[in-house]
């Protein structure tokens, strides 16, 4: 079974979707297998991360832009590939350096994520994107 989530970002940051991937796992009717999400995008990547408490996601942008500034930034001179403005370059680098696919187990109908787990789009460019992400599940009915 497949589906597509189109996630609308305001900007960079992690995007929460949990929702509707266990949505998608619910409604599918696979109580036991395997969800593969990927993104079709190259400036942005996706994360499993904590959901309780959203000092971890603004730490976790922080970090990102930090360890790879915008294109102009001075220690960034280097760069040639500036086309679409001083985040795209870095976006491309930040989203190298993180996943574009995930794969989470399905166990008993649901996502087997953590307590605190929740499942997200980690957008590295400035402006608002809309970004596909598709999602492959595979497994046996109850």
């Amino acid at each position: 079974m497949n589906t597509v989530f189109t996630i609308r970002t305001p900007g960079p940051g992690l995007h929460e979707f949990t929702a509707d991937v266990v949505r998608f796992v619910e409604a599918s009717g696979v109580w036991n297998g395997l969800l593969t999400l990927f993104v079709q995008h190259t400036s942005c990547s996706l994360c499993v991360q904590e959901n309780a408490d959203p000092d971890v996601r603004r730490d976790l942008d922080e970090f990102f832009r930090r360890l790879v500034p915008a294109a102009d930034d001075p220690s960034m001179r280097w760069i040639v590939h500036a086309s679409e403005g001083p985040d795209d370059m870095p976006a491309h680098i930040r989203a190298a350096l993180n996943v574009v696919s995930l794969s989470v187990p399905v166990l008993d109908g649901r996502p087997a994520l953590g307590q605190w787990q929740g499942i997200y789009l980690f957008e590295h460019r400035d402006r608002p994107h809309s970004r596909r992400v598709v999602a492959h599940l595979a497994g046996d009915s109850q």
